[in-house]
């Protein structure tokens, strides 16, 4: 309150005033001379006991009115409290009820009951932005009731933080209930904001993807703002190798929303339920003409044996999250940790038997699995993208507890020839174990890149390359074991001596050669064979050719000329890469410094 005063002889007079006034008003009074342009004095009211007037936390005393209520210890929830509750368990319920029956006709859970299977009662640590959109569709908000049919609980996009097989991790998951799990502006933020915290902590993150892509009547705010839905892969571009991504697909992901899977460091999409592809049969069939249904334009099969997008296929939604555990298991939360480490184990099958597996004819097939079985702990193969370029397997795998990513030849499939499809992912899987500081295992025996018109079309240079700089370029420990035939390029891609393994292995049954024996007898004698009259003759000459070349070719002239380090029995393989494992796990090197390469 502001007042005046005439003839005021002092100034402590006008303070005893303005006291007083404030007393009895029981409000500030601020006290001015008659003609309001002078100010005098201005005091509080006194309830603090405090001097001249002043309040009490000027006074520097702290007290009640004097009159309240005491405080019971049996108090509950206000009205306004459990307005809340009522409004948070109504967001929980997630959309209408009808498009939650059509999820249990579909053997898929809610979402809800999703992270329930994946983290439990007590694994979910909080959720972020769950009252997004509220006031678009809750009674309670801002709209009319009569305007609340279109229920957008979390905007159709959960998004926090839980505990998930011992590790803390960030999580998305759409709510398909919600708008067929279509991302709008509010679930686009949420989405945001969770990868850029994971970017903040260092922690893995678990995308569960269900969702039909972008709402497009509701573009506007966040398909092509600086912070809308193009971000998204910005960040996962900034995630990548830093920490562990990994994607689940629960349903049909059209458009943007597939874009999540494939920039996601490894995929799982689960059988008869999941898909993804660029766009939807319709937009398919009203662009091209093509008529063709959704699991034959991006299901599993697809994207597991054609594609390569999918690194796993699970049966059901259980089997999904057993898998992403397994897998998980493998990888440190982030780049600057090394990954865990478990006690070791033996290998499932004895390493005795591995020379009799590896036949000594470089043209006999044989499943390298069961050389694998004999050298890892048992039971610890998790093998990625199988269906996809078999003639190589990529897996990881324990040796001696410790985690290891195996690239293997696969002589049962095309004689383990390196197809470009084979090498596009042996080049990935490389990559991905070099950026989360995974040890890598080579196990040779191929005849080198596949020839022909079809490969060149199909661009075996290109890929070839691809593989040949990720071996390059990767800077975890390195061995490579010569397990029969390494001809040609197969060689280089293989981690041979010239790509800076730790150590060069070869098996008694190893050979190392521009190209095979039959092959070069062809190129450098074919005409001195054809001139020799007598086929027996002919046939004989041929056999001491090749004998020849097999023994300038062996793995015994390559040790013998240092080109590689040493030749183990097969039965001692597996003790051999643990003592090898072991001793170079700390090594560290170095890449010219530079921004970075131009091959990837």
């Amino acid at each position: 309150m502001r007042a005046t005063v005439t003839n005021v002889a002092t100034e402590q007079n006008a303070r005893a005033i303005a006291k007083a006034l404030a007393s009895h008003l029981g409000e500030k009074v601020e006290l001015y001379t008659e003609t309001g342009d002078e100010f005098l004095a201005s005091a509080l009211p006194d309830r603090s006991g405090g001097p001249d007037g002043e309040s009490a936390a000027e006074a520097g005393t702290v007290t009640g009115d004097g009159d309240a209520d005491p405080v019971s210890d049996d108090l509950g929830p206000t009205e306004r409290e459990e307005t809340l509750l009522d409004e948070i368990e109504d967001i929980l319920e997630g959309g209408p009820e009808k498009y939650r029956k059509r999820l249990s006709e579909q053997g898929k859970l809610f979402v809800r009951d999703r992270l329930d299977l994946w983290f439990g009662e007590d694994g979910l640590a909080f959720e972020d932005g769950k009252f997004a959109s509220f006031d678009e569709w809750h009674p309670s908000g801002q709209v009319a009731e009569s305007d609340a049919g279109d229920r957008l609980p979390a905007d159709g996009l959960i998004t926090g933080a839980a505990e998930f097989e011992g590790r803390d991790v960030h999580f998305m998951a759409n709510d398909f209930t919600v708008k067929a799990g279509s991302m709008a502006e509010k679930g686009v933020e949420k989405f945001l904001r969770m990868q850029q915290r994971a970017l903040k902590t260092g922690r893995p993150v678990l995308y569960l993807m269900d969702s039909s892509g972008g709402r497009i009547d509701q573009q506007t705010g966040f398909f092509a703002n600086r912070e809308g839905i193009g971000k998204y892969y910005y960040n996962h571009s900034m995630l990548s190798g830093r920490v562990p991504q990994i994607c689940v697909l629960y349903g049909p992901c059209i458009a943007g929303a597939a874009y999540t899977p494939v920039f996601a460091d490894f995929t799982i999409m689960v059988r008869e339920m999941s898909a993804m592809a660029i766009a939807s049969p319709r937009m398919v069939e009203m662009v091209t003409g093509e008529v063709v249904d959704l699991e034959e334009l991006g299901g599993p099969d697809v994207h597991a044996r054609h594609s390569g997008s999918a690194d796993l296929i699970a049966e059901d939604e259980e089997h999904a999250r057993e898998l992403v555990a397994k897998l998980l298991s493998y990888l440190p939360d982030n780049s600057d940790e090394k990954p865990p480490r478990t006690e070791g184990t033996a290998p499932e099958l004895s390493p005795e038997g591995i020379d009799s597996i590896v036949p000594q004819e470089p043209n006999r097939g044989y499943d390298m699995y069961d050389v694998v079985d004999r050298i890892v702990d048992a039971g610890s193969v998790l093998e990625l993208r199988p269906e996809y370029g078999s003639e190589i397997i990529t897996a990881f795998a324990r040796i001696d507890g410790r985690p290891i990513g195996i690239v293997a030849n696969q002589p049962a499939q095309r004689a383990g020839a390196i197809f470009p499809d084979a090498a596009e992912k042996a080049a990935g899987f490389i990559w991905t174990c070099d950026a989360y500081d995974i040890p890598l295992l080579y196990l040779c025996d191929t005849p080198g890149f596949m020839a022909g018109s079809q490969v060149e079309k199909d661009g075996i240079l290109e890929q070839g390359k691809k593989m040949i700089y990720a071996t390059s370029s990767a800077t975890v420990p390195k061995q490579a074991v010569v397990v029969r035939k390494a001809y040609g390029a197969g060689i280089y891609a293989m981690s041979g001596p010239a790509y800076d393994p730790e150590s060069i292995i070869g098996l008694p049954s190893g050979e190392i050669a521009i190209m095979g024996p039959e092959a070069a007898i062809n190129a450098v004698y074919a005409n001195k064979l054809a001139a020799i009259d007598d086929p027996e003759e002919r046939a004989r000459r041929e056999q001491e050719l090749r004998e020849e070349y097999r023994e300038d070719i062996s793995v015994h002239r390559m040790a013998s000329e240092v080109v590689i380090d040493e030749i183990v029995p097969p039965s001692s393989l597996r003790d051999e890469l643990e003592a090898r494992f072991a001793f170079y796990e700390t090594v560290e090197k170095d890449l010219p410094d530079k921004k970075h390469g131009t091959i990837l």
